[in-house]
């Protein structure tokens, strides 16, 4: 196995996992609890939550997946850990900006963040894995989106 090769394998592809698992799957509980409550620092709350138990999960459930011998993706601990950071990192940013107090500004720089996480997942898939940055941003944006809807719907309930 070339050492590039090794690179995707064990570093770049748990973080890409961690960092989309974090920006989809954290953001149904943020955005309904905000839509829900029109309370901020409420969905800033639940975003830190989520942001942690999904690290922690990610994390476990990486570095439980396999023992890196058989497949070649290295140290089930590194994986992991480099997984579980993405999932913070991934689920951690579109929290922030509910520390501002104002509801529309918060919803809506919240918005423009997850933006960037989707345009980022792109640009990070087209980079290391050679896909098209079109169809790489049409795919997160699909969840992206699925995930909206069904937030929105709950949060609106």
């Amino acid at each position: 196995m070339s050492d590039e090769h090794a690179f995707l394998l064990q570093r770049v592809q748990p973080a890409m996992v961690g960092l989309i698992d974090g920006s989809l799957s954290t953001l149904a509980p943020i955005f309904a609890i905000v839509l829900h409550t029109h309370k901020p620092f409420d969905a800033f709350i639940a975003g830190i939550a989520t942001a942690i138990g999904a690290g922690i999960s990610m994390a476990f459930s990486e570095g439980l997946s396999d023992t890196g011998t058989e497949t070649g993706r290295g140290s089930p601990v590194v994986r992991g850990s480099i997984t579980g950071v993405g999932t913070f990192v991934g689920g951690i940013l579109h929290t922030l900006p509910f520390l501002i107090p104002e509801y529309h500004t918060a919803l809506v720089a919240a918005i423009v963040v997850v933006a960037f996480e989707l345009v980022t997942l792109a640009w990070l898939r087209y980079r290391f894995f050679e896909t098209s940055f079109i169809r790489s941003f049409a795919t997160v944006t699909i969840g992206g989106v699925a995930i909206a809807v069904v937030s929105a719907a709950v949060g609106s309930a």
